[in-house]
């Protein structure tokens, strides 16, 4: 997709797509947040009410793209490689090239967090399949976008974290990975909004999703964890599971507490008789369940192991990641 230069910044005029040099001082002193936002849009800023895509663009049209959520914390940003990665393969999966490379998406996104001056929130990182017709045929589409946007965020207030969620069953079912398959983090994203409108129609926080042979799959759109007599159990990928970035976290942590995470089938039944029960996803961190379906989960109280994983999974995220302002 073209920009014109009219409201935009250029970030010292790359001779490429590739280039993205910095704009600002990287010292590692914070600074007030921006009153408005600079959005990232193919190689340039923009004030957040001038950011622009086409009506023409394919992922405007059909959710012909892909995306990935990514934290930032204490000046740091949490698995950026390993997001990146993710985003490479849901290209490589679509047939969607990407016209960057990890290098110059990883200075992009860290250059957005610095002209925002921030150093805790949130980045929404996407790429679409660019300008075309109104036909479906991605051909048409010569030149795919970038866009990075960087916000502050809080899915749950800290109260929830410390007396949990609830979650439904909803008739909504994963999207089957013959049809869709989830490990494609794409710009379609209706199946998860579906069954979110039906956990808010419930009255839940969050929404329980089944596969086709009813086993538990993701709840709205995080991993689901369980936890029975000191083992802890997750659906696998081939059941409808997110590959998250999050999820690989908490297998470390379970390593580090020398805790045995067994990947298995997941029934409803099982979350109703589990111990404990977590959610785990980028914007939701680690946050505990504590009813599902009416049903308490345990003692209606956030479990050890549980509260142990959240304090574990907030120290990494305060002392590891990619440095923003170094």
């Amino acid at each position: 997709m073209k920009t014109s230069d009219v409201g935009g910044t250029v970030i010292d005029k790359p001779k490429s797509r590739e280039a993205v040099e910095p704009a600002v001082d990287k010292s590692t002193t914070a600074k007030p947040a921006a009153k408005k936002s600079q959005i990232y849009v193919d190689g340039k800023f923009y004030a957040e009410g001038e950011a622009k895509v086409s009506v023409f663009d394919h992922g405007l049209l059909y959710g012909d793209g892909i995306f990935e959520g990514i934290r930032f914390y204490n000046g740091r940003v949490f698995r950026l490689e390993e997001h990146l990665d993710r985003l490479s393969d849901s290209a490589r999966s679509i047939c969607l090239e990407i016209p960057m490379s990890p290098r110059a998406m990883a200075e992009a996104v860290l250059e957005t967090i610095r002209q925002n001056d921030l150093r805790d929130g949130y980045i929404r990182l996407i790429v679409t399949r660019g300008v075309g017709n109104l036909g479906l045929n991605p051909e048409q589409c010569k030149t795919p976008s970038v866009i990075i946007i960087v916000a502050q965020i809080a899915l749950y207030s800290e109260e929830m974290y410390k007396k949990g969620l609830t979650i439904v069953t909803v008739a909504t079912r994963r999207t089957n990975p013959s049809a869709l398959n989830p490990a494609v983090k794409s710009l379609n994203y209706l199946n998860n909004v579906m069954a979110r409108i039906e956990a808010n129609l419930a009255g839940a926080d969050e929404a329980l999703m089944l596969n086709d042979a009813g086993n538990v799959a993701e709840c709205t759109a995080d991993n689901v964890f369980i936890i029975k007599r000191g083992q802890i159990f997750t659906p696998p990928i081939s059941a409808g599971a997110l590959r998250g970035i999050t999820r690989s976290v908490v297998f470390d942590i379970a390593a580090e507490l020398g805790l045995k995470i067994t990947e298995t089938d997941v029934t409803r039944h099982d979350v109703f008789i589990a111990d404990e029960c977590f959610l785990t996803g980028t914007a939701a961190e680690v946050i505990p369940v504590v009813k599902a379906d009416g049903r308490t989960i345990g003692t209606g109280k956030p479990g050890s192991i549980t509260m142990r994983m959240i304090g574990r999974f907030r120290e990494m995220t305060r002392e590891t990641g990619t440095p923003i302002f170094d």
